[in-house]
């Protein structure tokens, strides 16, 4: 089934139609396009476009769609639907005849997709924050474990000055902080529904588009419909804000890997957290932190194709948007597994007290402090420095 046809005379190019398919990717939304229908369906049985009985049995539908296919493994197998929204259409319209071919009045897969879309962001995006704040917890708790271990800080990768273990931990406290306030921003973003935009031009069913929004937990309505369908401003947003919360781990893990080398031995890293060599029986090598090093470049390539690939579209939807969602949600995986890792690193390493004491205490790293000790007695910075 096509939800769009009616004036063709002829089937689209087999090659054709597997290159216009999305289902395989876009089943991911499919609780809530359903969740979403069934705001739509209460949109229009108040505006009158459904009766009671009518938008009964399509809630109840839908309702039994989304039970099918929590405990039916090949729910979606075998199924030839363009996408998603398809596939719960057909599913509608064989259960209902019909009745199930009315709950599209009044809206386009334009806003259908991105009010599905945002929905699902919005839940994952909470996800993210929450592994964002167990990091931070992580890196807390051992920060107070080795508050009295004192290491070499470091700039341009040589000793400076020595600062604290705990010091060094909660830099990157810091950093996951303003990831978390950047996420929670894209969030927000996120949180406004395009339902009611229809493909371009809104509709002429008089649907209180509020209280649907309200019904799906949104935070407000889209205001412009020619912007609304088109926009993917909040997908780039959240996949930036990924971005820098990968390129922050990368950092952490940069320093670990470095720190956890022989050359340095400041850190130890736990055997949960490391892998060995298929040839050198006496290697230990730190591929959790080298594969979330290397993970982020993938992040900061979706961000990268979201802002390529909307940067020539014009008003309204364009189909080239269908590419949307891959990267996204290849984005969204990436970042949630690799603070996922992050935190188990964290509780797998420690410092090595004895060789970051020895370390910060050669190489003349008081040197700064000998000079404000200069200062102190009334001899100029610039002197003393010298």
């Amino acid at each position: 089934m096509n939800l769009w046809g009616g004036r063709f005379e002829s089937p689209a190019d087999e090659t054709f139609a597997r290159f216009n398919r999305s289902f395989d990717v876009d089943k991911r939304l499919f609780r809530f396009d359903v969740l979403a229908s069934r705001g739509h369906c209460e949109g229009l049985r108040a505006a009158g476009v459904l009766s009671d009985e009518e938008a009964t049995a399509i809630s109840g539908a839908l309702e039994a769609m989304l039970t099918r296919a929590d405990s039916d493994a090949r729910f979606f197998d075998g199924t030839d639907a363009e996408d998603v929204h398809t596939f719960i259409e057909a599913k509608l319209i064989e259960g209902l005849g019909e009745t199930g071919r009315k709950i599209h009045t009044g809206r386009s897969r334009n806003d259908q997709v991105s009010t599905a879309f945002r929905m699902w962001l919005r839940a994952e995006l909470a996800l993210i924050e929450e592994l964002v704040r167990a990091l931070q917890g992580a890196l807390v708790d051992v920060a107070e474990a080795h508050a009295a271990t004192v290491l070499p800080g470091y700039t341009h990768l040589q000793r400076a000055q020595p600062v604290s273990f705990a010091h060094w931990c909660l830099a990157y406290f810091e950093m996951l902080a303003r990831d978390r306030e950047r996420i929670s921003e894209a969030a927000r973003r996120t949180n406004v529904m395009p339902l009611g935009s229809a493909a371009l031009a809104g509709t002429s069913y008089p649907v209180d588009r509020e209280a649907v929004a309200q019904s799906l937990g949104f935070a407000g309505v889209s205001k412009n419909s020619l912007d609304a369908v088109s926009d993917r401003d909040f997908a780039v947003d959240a996949v930036g804000a990924c971005s820098l919360v990968m390129m922050h781990l990368s950092r952490f893990a940069e320093d670990v890997i470095v720190y956890s080398s022989v050359e340095f031995g400041l850190l130890r890293l736990g055997d949960a957290v490391s892998t060995g060599s298929s040839l050198m029986p006496q290697k230990k090598n730190p591929d959790a932190l080298e594969l979330i090093r290397g993970k982020s470049a993938r992040v900061f390539g979706h961000h990268a194709a979201l802002l390529a690939l909307m940067k020539g579209l014009p008003l309204a939807y364009n189909k080239d948007m269908q590419e949307d969602k891959e990267a996204v949600f290849d984005a969204v995986d990436t970042v949630a597994e690799s603070l996922r890792v992050a935190a188990i690193v964290v509780s797998h390493m420690e410092p090595d007290p004895a060789r970051c004491m020895e370390s910060a205490t050669n190489g003349y790293l008081n040197a700064t402090e000998l000079a404000d000790y200069l200062v102190a007695k009334g001899v100029p910075f610039r002197t003393a420095h010298d």
